[in-house]
């Protein structure tokens, strides 16, 4: 009968630590997805930002539109740093890609030596002009 004595305690300090682990992948998951949301946002917008600087001197003597790429990455590069992030920018041909790592603090899971969560997100934006029609 005395074998068996405490049995309870280290049951309930089990449990009480799994739930709390459950708890914390709960609430700090939530903390990850919030970091992932920053993260693409500020990558879209900064790769549509970079996507809208036109060329105009290639446009109006050769009446084609094309990318300044130069500006573009200026333009990207200056949203990121006005939203508070850092990430990497480039173009290829039209195209304006964007990669943005936002973190986040965690709540629960810090107290296993988890202090924050991070995510990337990777977007891309192409110049383009007038209407496109795609098939029907």
């Amino acid at each position: 009968m005395n074998a068996e004595r405490g049995s309870v305690t280290v049951f309930t300090a089990v449990i009480a630590f799994a739930l709390l682990l459950c708890a914390g992948l709960m609430v700090d998951g939530g903390a990850k997805i919030r970091a992932y949301r920053e993260a693409y946002a500020a990558a879209e917008e900064a790769a549509r930002a970079g996507a809208g600087q036109l060329n105009t001197g290639h446009a109006y003597t050769s009446g084609r539109f094309q990318l300044d790429t130069t500006q573009a990455l200026t333009a990207a590069r200056a949203y990121l740093s006005a939203a508070g992030h850092t990430g990497t920018v480039s173009t290829t041909g039209n195209q304006v890609r964007v990669t943005v790592t936002a973190s986040k603090p965690t709540a629960l899971i810090s107290l296993i030596g988890i202090g924050s969560v991070t995510a990337t997100a990777t977007t891309t934006a192409r110049m383009f002009h007038g209407i496109e029609q795609g098939q029907t």
